[in-house]
């Protein structure tokens, strides 16, 4: 089954999904702009500044999501001992850093119109901070230990071990006071937020999720072939 995903198989793909995917991302993105800067209507207590939720809240959600993808394959390699799951995971980690570090600065700059203060240490913030040092400590880990099966093992135990944070995150608002409001959209239940703005908000995460895809096929092709140069250099 796991032939499936080898990357001799696929390595030929990337280059025809790249070109794809950056063709329709272009296409998207000024339809969700669109809607997102100019159909979408002003919130009526915060004004303008609510049109920040569209990248914050679409970047905090790939940020989490990128993350237990980390931990998930961590886990795969330990079982199945599939080099594969390596070369995702340090391809995803980067993409997981960007967009958490965005979800931070821009719900920085959220919080001082809304909350009349650039910085507050609460819950979901800090342990927003705490994720971004486990992608840099996963990324450290794979760069610094020249040892591959050395950094594979830290590096899966640093996923599986930050997996911890995802709940608290998720339900810090739930579990402590905190500045951050309860979540708006709710799989299990009716959503607060109204169409006009989860229609563009939707929009700004498939955008989003193709620009994920784009970078993570670029940086899993480098994978692959640094991969390769090593292996040439073993014979």
């Amino acid at each position: 089954m796991f032939d499936l995903i080898n990357p001799s198989r696929i390595f030929h793909l990337i280059e025809k999904l790249i070109n794809f995917i950056n063709s329709v991302f272009f296409i998207l993105l000024i339809i969700a702009l669109t809607f997102a800067l100019i159909f979408s209507p002003p919130d009526y207590l915060q004004g303008d500044s609510v049109r920040i939720m569209y990248v914050h809240v679409p970047a905090a959600w790939i940020g989490l999501a990128s993350f237990v993808c980390l931990a998930l394959l961590s886990i795969f390699n330990i079982i199945f001992k599939i080099k594969n799951f390596i070369l995702i995971g340090k391809s995803i980690a980067p993409i997981g850093l960007l967009f958490t570090c965005l979800a931070i600065i821009t719900g920085s700059l959220w919080g001082q119109p809304t909350w009349g203060t650039w910085w507050v240490w609460d819950a979901r913030i800090t342990s927003m901070v705490i994720l971004a040092l486990f992608y840099l400590l996963y990324i450290f880990s794979n760069k610094m230990i020249a040892d591959e099966l050395n950094a594979s093992k830290i590096s899966n135990i640093i996923a599986i071990t930050g997996l911890i944070n995802i709940p608290i995150i998720k339900y810090s608002v739930d579990w402590w006071n905190t500045l951050h409001q309860p979540a708006s959209i709710k799989i299990d239940g009716a959503s607060s937020i109204h169409s006009s703005m989860l229609m563009p908000l939707m929009l700004m995460l498939l955008v989003f999720l193709l620009y994920c895809a784009l970078i993570f096929l670029m940086k899993y092709k480098t994978e692959i072939i640094k991969m390769k140069k090593r292996n040439i250099k073993r014979i």
